[in-house]
């Protein structure tokens, strides 16, 4: 009894389920999109991939912009002691969305329907409010000289739970069930696996150290959202400075090629059908294995500031050699490299929480979250047009702006290090 009562306090099987349910969205998306791309027979190889970048485009853009404000104030609920709600509210925004994808398939509907997901999804928070409750939650569970290792945990569980869901979803796609729509066991199982994660989160998860009666910071004033996120730059040390810069440097890198990756995937030389979409996810999965033994590794011997730059190089290298796969075994050799790709997030997550109060944990991380929102209405349709202009004669050039990024993202990182390594212990800064 003691065992599951300790479970209860635990974050990891909602992250576990939504996880194995978003990789096997993402497959099913995938495959959707490509197959009302390549419905008209006229339509060129470069059509098809225009089209395809251009949904996905607008795709992420939506999902990145609409919960700017809806993220903000869940999160904010969130610091006040109610952490299930920044958690809870984007889950039944996933189960919205990934509903009307099942009837997109169902009722042949346009794919432009997912747009309409898109909207529902952000106006619930989106991956914005979701991923940064649960690491406000983590945070403020973990003692500072382990958390860069719990947050890792977090990660592990993300990425055991994606590997498995991506290297499942494209034999599950394939089956066949009403009219013989590929696609329907798939969307319905992911569904079914989000509805699991809200109940669990509303009615079995408990949230240890607080109560609704008991929490001192609930009275704050409502002031303005941009006041608030104007007043984090003015208060906060250099170091936050820094570490933002470098983490908003990254992001562009990472989130920008990973999209654009997408659509590299279903052109040739390569043209991959469902199986080898779920395995080329998977394979994304497996560096969370291996960055989590990286910071369980490092983390002994090198500081926070050096584990972060060598998972900065680790992707670099895998991203620069990406630009150049002609073959699959290429691209598996590409993803080979970026084995420690994954330790600066969550590290630089961990650094950020060490510079505020607790009860600052979920502000700091939203904040961060949101910059990444903002980052991304600006790289994702530059790197969709890059992408289109040089897909004739360069498709991989994408790849290559990447690395150069990567290596931009080391040098505020470089001036972390050296800063922290001149101080005794981490200066502490009040978020309210």
């Amino acid at each position: 009894m003691e065992c599951l009562a300790s479970l209860r306090t635990r974050v990891h099987p909602v992250v576990v389920s939504a996880q194995i349910a978003s990789a096997l969205y993402d497959t099913g998306l995938q495959m959707v999109v490509k197959e009302r791309c390549s419905d008209n027979s006229t339509a060129t190889e470069e059509d098809r991939q225009k089209a395809i970048s251009n949904f996905y485009m607008t795709y992420t853009m939506l999902s990145s912009l609409l919960p700017f404000v809806p993220a903000y104030f869940l999160t904010r609920y969130g610091d006040r002691g109610f952490r299930k709600v920044p958690i809870g509210v984007p889950l039944l925004g996933y189960l919205i969305s990934r509903t009307l994808l099942l009837l997109v398939i169902l009722l042949e509907l346009p794919i432009e329907v997912m747009f309409g997901g898109a909207v529902v999804y952000g106006l619930c928070g989106g991956y914005s409010s979701y991923w940064a409750g649960v690491m406000a939650l983590e945070s403020a569970s973990s003692q500072k000289e382990r958390r860069s290792l719990c947050i890792m945990g977090i990660e592990l569980a993300y990425g055991i739970a994606g590997f498995v869901g991506s290297l499942s979803s494209g034999h599950i796609f394939q089956i066949h069930a009403i009219g013989n729509k590929n696609g329907v066991v798939l969307v319905a199982f992911c569904i079914f696996l989000y509805f699991l994660c809200i109940i669990y989160t509303f009615f079995i998860l408990v949230i240890p150290g607080t109560s609704a009666g008991n929490v001192e910071h609930r009275q704050e004033g409502n002031v303005g959202i941009l006041w608030n996120i104007v007043e984090y730059p003015r208060s906060c040390n250099i170091v936050i400075v820094l570490l933002f810069i470098s983490a908003i440097l990254y992001d562009i890198a990472v989130a920008g090629g990973m999209e654009m990756l997408m659509s590299f995937i279903m052109k040739e030389p390569l043209n991959w059908g469902a199986d080898q979409v779920g395995y080329s996810n998977a394979a994304g999965f497996v560096i969370f294995f291996t960055s989590f033994f990286g910071v369980w590794l490092f983390s002994k011997f090198v500081a926070d500031a050096a584990m972060i730059m060598i998972g900065m190089v680790s992707f670099a290298a895998g991203i620069y050699f990406m630009s150049f796969v002609t073959a699959t075994y290429l691209f598996y050799l590409a993803r080979s490299l970026t084995l420690f790709a994954l330790i600066p997030m969550p590290t630089i997550r961990s650094l950020l929480s060490k510079q505020v109060q607790p009860s600052s944990y979920g502000k700091i991380l939203i904040s961060l979250q949101l910059s990444f929102t903002l980052a991304s209405l600006i790289y994702s349709p530059i790197y969709t047009k890059v992408y289109q202009s040089t897909l004739s004669w360069f498709p991989g050039f994408v790849f290559l702006l990447s690395s150069i990024i990567t290596v931009l993202a080391i040098i505020p990182i470089s001036m972390v290090g050296w800063r922290m390594a001149r101080q005794e212990g981490y200066v502490s800064i009040e978020g309210d």
